[in-house]
């Protein structure tokens, strides 16, 4: 006896050679150029503005494209997730009917929403009491809200939540919409990694070869998930189209707004918002919010704990020698110091944490960042890393391996043919260890290498990440720069400044009425 999905594949053949299933390339079948066309067909009442324009050309760009990868950000309320993820599938499949189209969002029952909204929009439209005939049927035995199936094609909708999965078979095309529904949500790391987790681990492993991807969302939080995607290894495949409300873009630095308003015009609303409902948004809201909703430019809430105005420098002191390495001339202590600092990620967390190895020199009362590797890597790749500084920067002898996560396994696989590791053992949280030397950093004592060189040409360009990561702290997404910094800062400069002896009356040798004084001998 024939199973289920069997039967009805075997009728779906039966029903598209009998000719009782509608071809999509058949000419008396109803056709739209653009979603937005079929958009004021199934609801009359849509509002085509030149948001959605844009939105239009990106969903049929994406047909064209394989591998396609869009992400879109527009204000709440202006009718982007209706026309990219009811209208965007529904159009895909009356070009496509044998596309299986996968649909996530925060929760299951939203998703079902966007389910039942496609699957509503066929059923209603079949030519009958003067409707559209859109020429897709739903396959009677498969027709369930979270998963169902064209008539005679092996094409349909599945949908999901972030916490659920889409097991069971590829997916030619991806629409993430909304993944974070709140500002709870979106301040909360773990639920942050859990969209993350869902795009690593399910979304982005059902994608059929070639298959369009939308992730469509109105941004809370910086490291969001369009956040995460941007900052991948992969980052420079996304498109990334941020709609803000209000065009804040700047000319002079050769910025253009995607729409090709003037600075400071708002949005044409698809809800009839005018200008002064614009403005009294603004205010309500306030700044924050405003800024990251409305205007998609979500900004970590900033710590104040370290300099905005770091000092720099902007030419090398040291030398290159023919192998590659870097040769510091006239090292010698007391005076100067070179050590590695390596923060090490945990290795039963997720892929989002970062492995940083930073080379520090100090000069007298100064320490100069002079080097940093940061990338996810696994333990292989980390002891890999170290071994590749060392060899760059042979005179770092010592090397502070914070003496948790991997650190400690690294140091075991590495201390019989490398020498100078120094486990070190963390006192207090965090935000203690970074406090110690905050005053360092207003003080001019820590100093970075400038992005650009004297010569105009890149000298550290990494270093503009690491500076944001320093302005973030403590509220920022990742916070891996600093505990490296703070570790090796700690070492080579606040220790050694704490444990200076303290004069004792004995080094005087007279005693007047202004108490001890000192020896001209």
């Amino acid at each position: 006896m024939l199973g289920t999905d069997l039967w009805g594949d075997a009728l779906d053949m039966a029903l598209r050679a009998g000719g009782y299933v509608d071809d999509p390339e058949d000419e008396t079948a109803v056709r739209f150029e653009k979603p937005g066309d079929l958009a004021k067909a199934l609801w009359p009442g849509t509002v085509q503005t030149p948001a959605l324009d844009l939105i239009d050309e990106e969903l049929i760009s994406a047909l064209e494209t394989p591998d396609a990868r869009v992400a879109i950000t527009m204000p709440p309320q202006e009718g982007k997730s209706t026309r990219v993820t009811i209208t965007g599938p529904l159009f895909y499949l009356m070009r496509n009917p044998d596309w299986r189209i996968v649909i996530a969002s925060y929760q299951q029952d939203l998703a079902n929403e966007f389910g039942y909204a496609i699957r509503s929009a066929i059923q209603d439209n079949q030519g009958e009491d003067g409707t559209l005939d859109l020429g897709l049927r739903i396959r009677p035995d498969h027709g369930a809200v979270r998963n169902w199936k064209l008539l005679g094609y092996n094409g349909g909708i599945r949908v999901a939540g972030v916490g659920g999965g889409v097991t069971g078979r590829p997916a030619d095309a991806l629409f993430i919409d909304d993944p974070i529904s709140n500002m709870e949500q979106a301040e909360s790391k773990r639920y942050r990694d859990r969209v993350w987790n869902f795009w690593t681990a399910v979304g982005s492993t059902r994608l059929a070869p070639g298959a369009p991807v939308f992730v469509v969302l109105t941004r809370w939080h910086h490291d969001d998930l369009i956040g995460r995607l941007k900052a991948g290894e992969d980052g420079h495949l996304w498109k990334v189209i941020n709609i803000p409300a209000q065009a804040d873009h700047d000319p002079d630095k050769g910025e253009e707004d995607p729409l090709g308003r003037e600075p400071g015009v708002y949005l044409q609303s698809a809800r009839k918002r005018t200008p002064k409902d614009w403005d009294a948004i603004k205010i309500r809201v306030g700044p924050r919010v405003w800024n990251a909703l409305y205007q998609g430019r979500p900004t970590a809430v900033r710590g104040g704990i370290f300099t905005s105005d770091w000092e720099e420098y902007d030419e090398p002191f040291w030398m290159e020698r023919k192998d590659g390495s870097k040769f510091i001339p006239g090292l010698a202590w007391p005076e100067w110091e070179v050590a590695q600092s390596w923060d090490m990620a945990f290795k039963d967390l997720d892929s989002s944490d970062y492995v940083v190895g930073q080379v520090w020199v100090r000069k007298g009362v100064r320490a100069f960042l002079v080097h940093q590797v940061r990338r996810r890597m696994n333990f292989t790749e980390t002891c890999e890393a170290v071994e590749e500084v060392t060899a760059l920067w042979p005179q770092a002898v010592q090397k502070f391996v914070e003496d948790k996560a991997n650190g400690t396994a690294v140091i075991n696989a590495l201390q019989k043919r490398i020498p100078g590791f120094i486990p070190i053992e963390p006192e207090g949280s965090k935000f203690a260890r970074a406090s110690a030397i905050s005053p360092l950093s207003h003080s001019g004592n820590i100093v970075l290498p400038a992005p650009l060189g004297s010569d105009g040409l890149p000298f550290a360009p990494w270093i503009v990440d690491f500076k944001e990561e320093c302005r973030d702290f403590p509220n920022g997404a990742n916070d891996d720069q600093v505990d490296a910094m703070s570790q090796a800062v700690n070492r080579i400069l606040l220790m050694p400044l704490m444990e200076e002896s303290v004069v004792e009356p004995e080094e005087f040798t007279e005693h007047d009425a202004r108490g001890w004084s000192i020896s001209p001998v």
